[in-house]
């Protein structure tokens, strides 16, 4: 498998924020921003390896700017870094107001795509190689974030396992 420029992925979607997609502040809902970001992430990590994939991680989504009603979201999305069978995804989101042009970030994100092949086993993917001064500088600290979800993945497991599947309105007193 040859690598590929983070580029190849590039995947952009826009949407008109609708009265639907909004809550009672008239701003949109911070879940239909994470839905946008898990989206355009999916479609970015499968244009890379060309096999499906499933959403292994979501790093922290910090809400910078509110998305208003009547404004724009544009989610961006491409493959920062690989590791065998899993995918970095840098994710921003930026809102603009169309009428009068202004425009802010109001969210960047890293997911973790992992592809799979006919059998949802974990499938090999190809590299990737950043070529410009962004690209360079997200890839430069991908191995680090690899390694912190990892950890966090692990402190997940325990606190899955210690809290288990026992309703919480039947404890053990």
């Amino acid at each position: 498998m040859d690598a590929k420029p983070c580029i190849d992925s590039l995947t952009v979607k826009s949407s008109h924020v609708l009265p639907p997609d909004t809550n009672s502040h008239g701003t949109l809902f911070g879940g239909r921003l994470m839905a946008y970001i898990d989206d355009v992430a999916a479609i970015a990590a499968v244009r890379h390896c060309r096999k499906p994939v499933v959403t292994a991680s979501t790093d922290s989504v910090d809400f910078l700017q509110p998305v208003q009603e009547g404004d724009t979201i544009c989610v961006e999305a491409f493959v920062t870094y690989t590791h065998n069978t899993s995918m970095e995804v840098f994710v921003k989101a930026t809102t603009e107001n169309l009428l009068s042009g202004d425009r802010k970030v109001c969210t960047t994100a890293f997911l973790s795509m992992v592809a799979v092949d006919d059998n949802n086993q974990p499938s090999t993917v190809p590299g990737v190689y950043p070529e410009t001064e962004e690209e360079q500088w997200l890839h430069d600290g991908a191995k680090r974030r690899h390694e912190y979800r990892k950890e966090r993945r692990k402190e997940s497991k325990e606190l899955a396992e210690k809290f288990g599947t026992k309703l919480p309105w039947k404890r053990n007193r």
